[in-house]
């Protein structure tokens, strides 16, 4: 009876936002955490070697999940000492002393061969003593209990951080990584498109040496080349801040890591149309504010404990005697045993007030966990988006550069006939780069969104029954 009896309330999953589906897909229920399933190696969608490998050096390296794994360590440790709580505590006490006391005129022997005598000598003793002590304190009114309570969600929360931080810090490095090869793609578009400048401008300059064209076409030719050098220049610079980053995240110096140039780029992870909402369910963050909730609940019943007596049962046994010869014998045997009852009358409306702090930050993490759910399902909702108007966007992006290819061509045809300007020719040639690039920037957006998505439902769908499209 004693053992189910427990101050506080019990804990009850507070409500939250819920939704039948997504705005953008069906298939949604109300959030119930569920980290702890499986995830797979989401990032191996995007079929890249070198990204896996990445994944794996991150995994083994990276400071931040280092960090958030010792803390996890930290609260397991902690939950461990409030199990420790429920078992009696057993001590050993052993010692010597040496006491003094005033006296009249006299010759004390201090019992080491040393005297001391004259008016008022003190009356010098030794006491020898050894004991073994045991403590209990009975859990009756579920304090302890309480207080294990709370540190073991406590506990399961620093799990889903540590889990939220390893699912951050991928993601991080697969968007850079992604964006990195983008720029490789960039990087090469600007290469050749120069290499076509450079030819426009040898054509242009051999046509004013013939007398066919003015020198104005020679310095639009020259002016269009330099300045596409100097936007494939740039481009250096952005592709070193990105391998930096992920050698950083690779818990490597940037001098020390390096990433080849590579000709492709990750083709896009088919993302089912119907994501089941149990997806949102193993977001390590919601997970972790419920756990919260849990822990705080938990703290009410400690804080409500204190209104009521600690019962302790205590024994002590062992041997005290004035002299180390006869030290440990049966005349010199003691012992003690009983319960002991402790609480407070009067406090000033200490307990009080704890009650109330503790009620103020049960209520505080449950704002924050139906925040947390708001979040999740604002984020699913804007990365589904996204993702839906960046395919709509590269399909119509790719119908107009394949227009200002065909016009680019034409063009160059009739500057070579002499039919036209050389202006019309930049012209073009601006409006054909804009659009490759813009292709490249489009590529890169939707793989970033990917990720995000793929993020913010927890880390992939391995493990989850996907509805068939």
């Amino acid at each position: 009876m004693m053992a189910g009896c427990a101050i506080g309330p019990d804990y009850q999953r507070p409500e939250s936002a819920q939704s039948a589906q997504y705005k953008q897909t069906e298939g949604w229920k109300s959030a119930k955490p569920a980290d702890t399933e499986l995830r797979g190696n989401w990032w191996e969608l995007y079929g890249d070697t070198d990204l896996n490998g990445l994944i794996d050096r991150l995994n083994a390296n990276n400071q931040s999940l280092a960090s958030a794994e010792a803390q996890y360590r930290q609260a397991r440790a902690l939950a461990r000492g409030a199990r420790a709580s429920f078992f009696p505590n057993l001590g050993l006490n052993t010692g010597v002393t040496r006491a003094g006391q005033g006296g009249g005129e006299s010759t004390i022997s201090t019992g080491d061969g040393v005297s001391v005598s004259g008016a008022n000598a003190a009356q010098i003793s030794k006491s020898y003593e050894a004991s073994l002590g045991v403590s209990w304190e009975l859990d009756i009114w579920g304090k302890l209990r309480r207080q294990l309570e709370s540190d073991s969600a406590s506990a399961e929360a620093s799990a889903a951080d540590l889990a939220g931080v390893r699912l951050s810090q991928q993601s991080e490095l697969v968007q850079n990584y992604l964006q990195l090869r983008v720029l490789d793609q960039q990087k090469r578009l600007l290469d050749e498109t120069v290499a076509a400048y450079r030819q426009a401008f040898r054509i242009a300059e051999n046509q004013y040496k013939a007398g066919i064209v003015p020198k104005s076409d020679v310095t639009q030719a020259l002016t269009q080349l330099k300045s596409t050098e100097a936007e494939a220049v740039d481009l250096e610079y952005q592709r070193a801040q990105l391998e930096h980053a992920i050698a950083v995240l690779v818990g490597v110096a940037p001098s020390e890591f390096s990433l080849a140039v590579r000709d492709s780029v990750p083709a896009l992870p088919a993302i089912p149309a119907s994501l089941p909402s149990a997806l949102l369910e193993r977001r390590p963050d919601i997970a972790g504010a419920e756990r919260r909730v849990i822990a705080a609940n938990a703290e009410i019943g400690v804080a409500k404990a204190a209104y009521y007596p600690d019962l302790t049962l205590s024994a002590t046994g062992g041997y005290r005697s004035g002299s180390l010869n006869d030290w440990i014998s049966t005349p010199n045997r003691y012992w003690s045993i009983g319960p002991a009852f402790a609480m407070t009358l009067f406090d000033g409306g200490l307990i009080s007030s704890q009650v109330d702090q503790a009620e103020a930050g049960y209520d505080q993490t449950v704002a924050d966990y139906r925040q947390t759910v708001l979040d999740g399902l604002r984020e699913v909702e804007d990365y589904l988006v996204q993702l839906a108007v960046l395919e709509r966007e590269a399909t119509v992006q790719q119908q107009g550069l394949d227009a200002a290819r065909e016009s680019l061509r034409l063009m160059l045809n009739q500057y070579k006939a002499g039919t036209v300007e050389f202006t019309d020719v930049v012209s073009v040639q601006t409006t054909a780069l804009s659009n490759e690039r813009s292709r490249l920037t489009l590529q890169g957006s939707r793989l970033t969104a990917s990720v995000q998505l793929i993020a913010a439902l927890g880390g992939g769908w391995d493990g989850v029954t996907v509805p068939a499209e």
